[in-house]
């Protein structure tokens, strides 16, 4: 069974299930990844209560008071198909629903999945600068 936590306090580097970020080119560390998710206004895990691994994750970043930004939704392949996504998107969408403005980015062919869940397609400017795509060093 798949559990939901809303916070990442005591995750380690050992809490995570292989397979974060695929398909990435230059994916972030495990390190990097636990920061990422501390740093984060808000964020679900998925955990594997089996295993005690986290499988799945979203985080968002919120002023708290009109916006929030969702930056990543990611399931690890080998759990893909159970709804987990799907399960994460609404618990933060939830999360946020006082919130004026929730926005985030997303590849064509995953408009759809949002869109099922309430979210309308929109246009949007970015920069990604994929020689960073591992994190900011320190």
């Amino acid at each position: 069974m798949i559990i939901y936590q809303e916070h990442a306090h005591h995750v380690t580097e050992a809490s995570f299930e292989n397979g974060f970020f695929d398909g990435w080119p230059n994916p972030p560390s495990i390190a990097t990844f636990i920061r990422i998710l501390q740093n984060s206004t808000h964020v679900i895990l998925a955990v594997d209560d089996q295993t005690g691994r986290v499988v799945g994750f979203i985080n968002a970043l919120s002023d708290q008071i009109l916006t929030a930004y969702i930056p990543l939704l990611e399931v690890v392949p080998s759990y893909q198909g159970r709804g987990i996504g799907k399960e994460l998107t609404q618990r933060m969408l939830d999360k946020l629903k006082e919130i004026y403005m929730v926005d985030l980015l997303c590849d064509p062919d995953l408009q759809d999945f949002y869109a099922n869940l309430g979210m309308r397609k929109a246009q949007g400017m970015l920069i990604r600068n994929y020689a960073h795509q591992s994190g900011k060093l320190e």
